[in-house]
């Protein structure tokens, strides 16, 4: 390749801020850091340019950017506390698995919600299963449908203003302290001991056979995506066994006792030990 075709391919391909350092030339003004306010300007350009955004609501597409923006802003600046968060990644389409939305059974709302259904604007009125009723006095204020491996939920956060503050009281008549470990799941100082329930252990084998007839599909299939939804709904029924065991354990100590010192662990930096790393993330939630 002659130098004049080396130029002109690397002027054709090169970023217009990491430019490569065998070309003099000046770098043009770097544009402002793209915030949530100005994306959120740019959406109806964005809707022109690619018209199936269109089909989108536009609250799920600004709240999605207040994600994105709340995400960079947590990676770049450090909390209270100094400490940091991750870099945020790219998804790829089909990896976004929840939708919010800021207003419920409000005139304009995408959302709106009774006793027997859900009414979601271009969707239209899905029947729910309703795990428990919203109590009287209290307001939906937001909704967010999540995806899981067994199917879509919707959860409401609520507001009434009449509901006190909790008052800590100095009244304390029980308390205990509590070790967690990996032999038992944790330990009072009375001497009670909680055994570890090890759902993943025991579900290992299981895991792994699926896995195994996973690993034999054609990726993309119906039988590939078949496969993975069954890996996934394990996944989701070792996690709830853990919840369960969880809530339950911690409902216990929580009737008996006034107060409850545990340990604070930093458990990703504990589970950096690979031979110690599955026990503790079996343990946890």
């Amino acid at each position: 390749m002659r130098d004049s075709q080396r130029l002109d391919w690397l002027n054709r391909t090169r970023c217009q801020i990491d430019r490569c350092s065998i070309i003099s030339c000046p770098i043009g003004e770097i544009p402002c850091r793209p915030d949530y306010y100005f994306q959120q300007s740019a959406l109806k350009e964005t809707k022109q340019l690619f018209p199936e955004y269109k089909e989108i609501y536009s609250e799920v597409q600004q709240i999605n950017l207040q994600r994105l923006d709340q995400a960079w802003k947590r990676w770049l600046v450090p909390d209270k506390t100094g400490k940091k968060f991750g870099r945020p990644r790219f998804k790829k389409s089909g990896k976004l698995r929840s939708l919010s939305f800021s207003r419920v059974n409000h005139p304009k709302a995408a959302v709106k919600f009774d006793d027997k259904q859900i009414m979601i604007s271009r969707f239209g009125a899905i029947p729910v299963i309703v795990h428990r009723p919203i109590p009287d006095g209290f307001t939906i204020k937001t909704a967010i449908i999540t995806k899981k491996a067994d199917g879509y939920y919707i959860s409401f956060s609520l507001e009434d203003k009449s509901v006190p503050s909790l008052i800590p009281t100095d009244n304390i008549k029980t308390a205990v302290g509590v070790d967690v470990g990996l032999k038992e799941f944790l330990t009072t100082n009375t001497g009670e001991t909680v055994s570890v329930p090890n759902f993943y252990r025991k579900a290992q084998s299981n895991l792994a056979r699926k896995q195994s007839k996973a690993a034999r599909k054609e990726i993309g299939s119906n039988n590939w995506q078949k496969a993975q939804n069954k890996i996934a709904r394990l996944h989701q029924h070792i996690a709830r066994q853990r919840e369960d065991f969880h809530y339950k354990t911690a409902h216990k100590l929580v009737k008996e006792y006034d107060l409850i010192a545990v340990e604070d662990l930093n458990i990703k930096g504990l589970a950096k030990n690979t031979k110690l790393s599955k026990s503790i993330y079996d343990v946890g939630k």
